[in-house]
């Protein structure tokens, strides 16, 4: 059971994200330039990373990226000892391999949004529900990992 909601969230909410919507977007937009094929490189890496997160929260964490369902453990193992949000991290770089593919501004402003989307989302709503949830664990984990990629 708990596979079928880690899969269905990964579907719902990076898959519309960071595939779907994307996909859209580019497709319209009429200022698009050359894109570069190194956008494909740069996909993949968004796409191994955001697996990778997703494998960690279901086996670590036994939960789901979703919040409807997080996971009952904190999860600091993996990608997680390096940034608090690697999720994030891998969906944003998913998206940026898009914006290079498409060579498309409005996916670089949809990126740049969500970056900002993102940001907020961490500090004003799982940040306090982690620190909560998770009391001493949270507050020793988040003062030795920064949460993006550099302090």
């Amino acid at each position: 059971m708990l596979f079928q909601r880690a899969l269905l969230a990964f579907l719902a909410l990076p898959g519309v994200v960071a595939v779907i919507l994307p996909l859209f977007i580019g497709d319209i937009d009429p200022f698009r330039w050359p894109g570069t094929f190194f956008g494909v490189f740069v996909l993949l890496a968004g796409f191994a990373l955001l697996l990778w997160c997703v494998r960690d929260f279901y086996v670590a964490g036994k939960g789901t990226l979703a919040p409807w369902d997080p996971p009952e453990q904190l999860v600091v193992v993996g990608l997680y000892k390096y940034t608090r949000n690697p999720m994030y991290v891998a969906v944003l770089t998913l998206l940026l391999g898009w914006v290079l593919l498409y060579g498309s501004p409005f996916l670089s402003i949809y990126t740049v949004s969500f970056a900002f989307l993102f940001h907020q989302r961490v500090v004003r709503h799982e940040e306090p529900w982690l620190r909560k949830t998770f009391a001493n664990d949270w507050d020793q984990y988040a003062s030795s990992v920064p949460r993006w990629l550099f302090r």
